[in-house]
């Protein structure tokens, strides 16, 4: 008796089991019966052929229309054309040689391949082709499931294939060990394992499908909001430290020194922060805010109340640039409460230290010691922190900022340095939709700052069209040379650094995402120019638009000692125009910074655009950032970018993101792996599923027995944990 475990090899055989693991990831039956169709076509009806694009592999339903075999011009052989059409549009078949299945006029068939074009129509180039006969009654049905295929295993081999599992072996049907307990399918209208698996690949009507979608779709936000809430549940059993506040400390001197005004908000969620630090048991929690609202502040007021009860506080950073940032911004806010031990320093105050790995060995070793001695009661520092050799007297508050730059082994990993769990806050300057913080931070609780501070310029945005409108170009480095002009300073930031590497090459970590950042499919293909470079921008400035005013460079190569001098000589305004990756993106603040370029915005996210250009405007005057791209106004692109240009408001971008890009991206690289489970659930349509899920998922984990009456559950659980790959349940 085969099972869901059931190894393809059994079921199918060797040369079909080898080519669907190999080309689609597909072991198991469970694998199998989890590869949902993509579509499903209706014989007779529209399916759009001219809508296909090209580069496409797709498999269609099709008529044949007319069958025409002639001598090839150039060279010896035949060649036979064939034309289909769907009752929309149509598009030709190419054969060489003869080499074709046996088509006649008026027979239905699948027809699977790659999209090209020829002369202006649409073709395939020796497809793989499925004639539909009368006695073919899996054809026949009202709708005809179109999977995802490779180029060996066709959309009818899996349908087949499936069809032998869920009818020929009814047996696995009734043997399916259903994942969601009785009274949840109860509670919500939901159909059995077994009949959702037979309405998704085998439906007589799109109500079958709906049905089957809705189950199916619990089946993955279940399994993933549980494993959420047993991490939430074994975080809030963990023994920690309890970090109250103390009058008269760190924390009252840092408020009498701040020489502005906390914002509401932030007062709100500094009490929020304040009252779980003095609880025993760890917090975890998100800090999300709008660019420029003031996270910092929180955090450190938050760093400061836990040295007052004796312990130390970590600040994990991405890079080098932002975490000398951090270190500076600290010491500034501190003054002599930051510098402890020294001259000048206030003994009731504590050490700011900074750890990276590119310090001299000295410095390094001096970072180590006053972090084992526990005279550095806050420490800065990026991977180097998680080092072995990095060991803290009292770790009690691990802040990491820029959360999606990291991987949950990371916060762990500097966790673990503890003698006892640390209490986490984790920030992100990326506004998140409600469904990616239930679904992808859902063990953690989360805080919301909205507000920014008073005195602000606000800052302006606009696409400068290089390519449609050339002059649009010349114009924005003319009000770069205008803001200089008025005492102020500007950034321009280009996708890569530019280097002997070649065209392709000189991006560094600092460039845009893989997903974030990766263009439109439109817009993708050999022909697109390599990205604009650093280094080939700032030449081009100096000898051209730019010539009278001290340009500088700034990226993730320079030595850390080099990259830390120019960004103190754009902080003291000795240098007027910073070009640079996206190694400002986060962190960086200049308050005389009002204007930014951004090159190539188009190879750019939604959310990377938003957070580049909360770097100007951070003072008193207005701000400009400038989009320029080469993309067409009435592109996908440059809407992308239109909608970025009309609003600051993070929060709306971040569901204009999440539009514009595949789950996978906004979950991260592994999500869309086969076994990490999420296939049909969208974060942009499913809210109230998420939220129904998450409450089911808080109470079963809760309950006396947890899940020890569920060992379905238990078992889909288990699996998703032992996936090498689940570290995507905290990646954004």
């Amino acid at each position: 008796m085969i099972s869901m475990d059931t190894g393809l090899v059994k079921v199918l055989g060797p040369k079909t089991a080898k080519a669907m693991a190999d080309q689609l990831a597909l072991h198991t039956v469970r694998d199998l019966l989890r590869h949902y169709p993509r579509r499903y076509a209706r014989r007779g009806e529209m399916t759009r052929l001219d809508d296909l694009e090209v580069g496409d592999r797709v498999t269609v339903l099709a008529k044949v229309r007319t069958v025409h075999t002639r001598p090839m011009r150039q060279r010896r052989g035949s060649l036979t054309e064939v034309t289909v059409g769907d009752g929309a549009g149509s598009m030709r078949l190419v054969f060489f040689n003869n080499k074709h299945p046996h088509l006649r006029t008026g027979e239905w068939g699948l027809f699977a391949g790659t999209v090209s074009r020829w002369q202006g129509d649409l073709q395939f180039s020796h497809p793989d082709c499925h004639v539909i006969t009368g006695d073919d009654d899996d054809w026949a049905r009202a709708l005809v499931p179109i999977y995802p295929a490779s180029k060996d295993v066709s959309s009818w081999v899996l349908q087949r294939s499936v069809k032998m599992l869920l009818t020929d072996g009814r047996a696995l049907a009734d043997a399916l060990d259903d994942p969601i307990p009785e009274p949840v399918r109860r509670r919500h209208g939901l159909v059995t394992l077994a009949q959702a698996l037979h309405d998704k690949h085998r439906p007589e009507s799109m109500a079958e499908v709906e049905r089957a979608d809705e189950r199916l779709k619990w089946d993955e936000a279940l399994v993933l909001q549980v494993t959420l809430a047993a991490r939430r549940r074994a975080a809030a059993l963990e023994p920690g430290v309890a970090r109250p506040r103390r009058s008269g400390g760190l924390l009252d001197a840092v408020d009498a020194r701040l020489p502005f005004s906390l914002t509401d908000g932030q007062r709100e969620v500094g009490e929020e922060l304040a009252a779980e630090l003095a609880r025993a048991q760890p917090m975890n929690r998100l800090l999300q805010g709008e660019v420029g609202s003031g996270k910092t502040v929180v955090a450190l007021r938050a760093m400061a109340q836990v040295v007052d009860a004796g312990g130390q506080a970590a600040l994990l950073a991405p890079t080098e640039v932002l975490a000398a940032q951090h270190a500076r911004s600290l010491a500034a806010i501190l003054g002599p409460l930051g510098r402890a031990g020294e001259l000048d320093g206030d003994p009731a105050g504590t050490r700011v230290t900074l750890l990276t790995g590119s310090q001299k060995a000295a410095a390094r070793r001096a970072a180590r010691a006053a972090v084992a001695d526990g005279s550095a009661g806050i420490v800065v520092g990026t991977h180097a922190l998680l080092q072995e050799g990095v060991e803290f007297a009292d770790l009690g508050l691990v802040v990491v900022d820029e959360q999606h730059r990291f991987g949950v082994e990371q916060r762990d990993a500097l966790r673990a340095k503890g003698s006892r769990p640390p209490h986490v806050l984790v920030m992100t300057a990326t506004p998140i939709p409600r469904t990616v913080a239930m679904t992808v931070y859902g063990d953690l609780e989360t805080s919301t700052l909205r507000q920014l501070p008073a005195g602000r310029g606000g800052v302006s945005s606009s696409v400068v069209p290089a390519g449609e409108k050339p002059a649009w170009l010349d114009r924005a480095w003319a009000r770069v040379r205008e803001e200089v002009a008025a005492g102020r300073q500007a950034y321009v930031v280009c996708p890569r650094i530019g280097d002997e590497e070649g065209a392709g090459g000189g991006k560094d970590d600092d460039g845009p995402d893989d997903a974030d950042g990766a263009p439109p499919e439109e817009e993708k293909g050999g022909d697109r120019r390599p990205p604009l470079a650093v280094l080939d921008i700032a030449e081009a400035l100096r000898a051209g638009p730019l010539t009278a005013l001290r340009v500088e460079v700034l990226h993730g190569r320079l030595p850390a000692e080099e990259k830390e001098a120019r960004m103190r000589a754009f902080a003291a305004g000795d240098v007027d125009v910073l070009v640079a990756t996206t190694v400002v993106e986060v962190g960086v603040d200049v308050p005389n910074a009002t204007v930014m370029v951004v090159m190539d915005a188009d190879r750019f996210g939604v959310s990377q655009l938003h957070q580049l250009r909360g770097r100007v405007a951070r003072g008193a005057h207005p701000g400009l950032c400038l989009l320029v791209t080469e993309a067409r106004s009435s592109s996908t692109t440059g809407q992308r970018l239109a909608a970025v240009a009309s609003t600051t408001d993070g929060f709306e971008l971040a569901r204009v993101d999440l539009e514009t890009r595949r789950e996978g991206d906004v979950l991260g690289a592994a999500q869309s792996g086969r076994r990490s489970g999420v296939r049909l659930l969208s974060l942009l349509d499913d809210e109230q599923l998420i939220s129904e899920a998450r409450a089911e998922a808080t109470a079963l984990v809760e309950s006396d027995r947890g899940l020890a009456d569920h060992p379905e559950l238990a078992a889909a659980v288990a699996a998703l944990a032992m996936d090498e790959r689940a570290d995507w349940l905290q990646k954004a």
